[in-house]
């Protein structure tokens, strides 16, 4: 899996992830100054509540915007089967054959992005997985999960 070709898509679900929100966020702010919506006593809070959500989405945005232009700069390091670092992308495999691909990125952890049949996780370093990763190499192990549903992958590439 080309790195350079999963950092685009990172960039182009960040882009769709920020339109879907701004029409949300258009759709609170109109909610919130409807004329319809105005108080008509101080226990109605139809309106404050509406607004809320929209700032909540206007910073949501924010974050989005910003993530997008660390995206956008962000230098991939080559990690030729070494230490796992930030922008490292690394499959871990399960002795049941299970795998998870991953990719140790700066913002955005949790993000979900599909190339081709694989699907690639974003995480950050300050995440309990990333942290775990990091400086482990091609044959370390790492526990993934928790409590029962906790299970021990091998690190079986690093890119």
């Amino acid at each position: 899996m080309n790195k350079a070709d999963l950092l685009q898509c990172i960039v182009a679900q960040l882009s769709h992830d920020l339109e879907v929100l701004f029409n949300a966020a258009k759709t609170a702010h109109e909610a919130a100054t409807h004329s319809e919506n105005l108080p008509d006593n101080k226990y109605d809070t139809l309106a404050l509540e509406a607004s809320y959500v929209a700032q909540g989405q206007a910073n949501r945005a924010s974050e989005i915007r910003q993530a997008m232009e660390v995206y956008k700069q962000l230098k991939l390091v080559p990690m030729d089967g070494g230490e796992i670092r930030i922008t490292a992308l690394v499959r871990l495999e399960a002795e049941d054959g299970a795998s998870k691909t991953i990719f140790i990125g700066p913002l955005e952890g949790g993000l979900k992005i599909a190339v081709g049949r694989t699907e690639v996780v974003v995480i950050t370093p300050g995440s309990p997985l990333g942290s775990e990763l990091m400086g482990k190499t091609i044959g370390d192990a790492v526990q993934v999960g928790i409590g029962p549903n906790r299970t021990e992958y091998e690190i079986a590439e690093v890119c």
